[in-house]
């Protein structure tokens, strides 16, 4: 900030020239003890840890070797070592107060990179499984139904197209650097264009809520639990006829349920960031995850989540 450092030099000039006379003192004492003081402070703000342990080594060296200037009593070389440490200690605590800034800084940066990292993992999973799930359903109609092929065809173009525009939104946050805080989020009013994005089972969507009645992180995870969901049902769920998603918001929590009627492995999820990131994911806002076989046959995933985000 070129103005404030200017402003800062032109007052300290003005007050040096102006305090010896009010003071009483001699300019070249006043002049000689703000430099003095000023070394300390920049050696422990600024200075190596080598520069810091010997500039101050050779202060209190030059203090300590040559007879002091108000007296030679014990009390006053204490007292001028101190004079001589307080700026150094103010230049530290400055120096620990800004790094301990930029840590925090650089910790958010992290957690918000790997956000982003599972959002674009849950985003190209879900929407190349949406592809690799109608282009089978393409290959079983085309000898049969061959008319119907380029509806699959239409469908899958679309699919790819969203998964582009939502992998280049997230590239292009990672190459300029900005936070993940800001960049648009797909979340529960979403959700209808999800359930309607094609594949091999319907999906019937039931919501409850209100809009703007979640908090910003709890509404983009409840959109990811059920894309994912949706995804694992649509993957691995054998003989199913449909999946239904409920999203609805009681006493303060949002409840989310994905089930299907189909027959499948014991254990849904690629591992990783399947069932254990959505569990995750829902620990992290303070809720509570389930997932399993259901009792009437099929899989079921169950999140609730505090409205209003974590309370921890």
């Amino acid at each position: 900030r070129p103005l404030a450092a200017t402003l800062v030099a032109f007052g300290a000039q003005t007050l040096s020239g102006v305090a010896p006379h009010l003071a009483g003192l001699d300019y070249g004492v006043l002049y000689v003890t703000s430099c003095v003081l000023l070394f300390p402070y920049s050696l422990a703000r600024w200075g190596s840890g080598r520069a810091v342990v010997g500039g101050m080594a050779f202060v209190l060296a030059c203090h300590f070797g040559r007879e002091p200037l108000y007296g030679s009593s014990t009390f006053d070389l204490v007292l001028g070592a101190g004079f001589l440490t307080l700026p150094a200690a103010i230049g530290a605590s400055v120096r620990f107060r800004s790094v301990g800034r930029q840590r925090e800084a650089d910790q958010v940066r992290s957690l918000e990179r790997e956000q982003l990292a599972r959002e674009l993992h849950d985003t190209v999973a879900h929407h190349v499984s949406a592809i690799a799930v109608q282009a089978q359903a393409g290959r079983a109609i085309a000898a049969s139904d061959p008319e119907r092929v380029l509806g699959v065809l239409e469908a899958i173009e679309a699919e790819a197209s969203r998964s582009l525009a939502e992998m280049r939104a997230m590239v292009a946050i990672l190459r300029t650097g900005e936070e993940a805080s800001t960049a648009p989020r797909s979340g529960v009013a979403d959700l209808p264009r999800l359930a309607s994005s094609g594949g091999a089972l319907p999906v019937a969507l039931a919501v409850d809520l209100e809009p703007g009645e979640l908090a910003p992180a709890v509404d983009a995870a409840v959109y990811r639990l059920v894309q994912e969901s949706v995804t694992n049902a649509q993957r691995h769920a054998r003989h199913a006829t449909h999946v239904s998603v409920s999203v609805a918001e009681r006493d303060g929590e949002v409840h989310v349920e994905v089930a299907d009627d189909g027959r499948g492995p014991a254990r849904r999820g690629d591992g990783g960031f399947g069932l254990a990131g959505m569990a995750e994911r829902v620990a992290l806002l303070g809720g509570r995850f389930a997932a399993g076989p259901a009792s009437g046959g099929g899989w079921r995933v169950r999140a609730v989540l505090p409205s209003g985000g974590s309370t921890r």
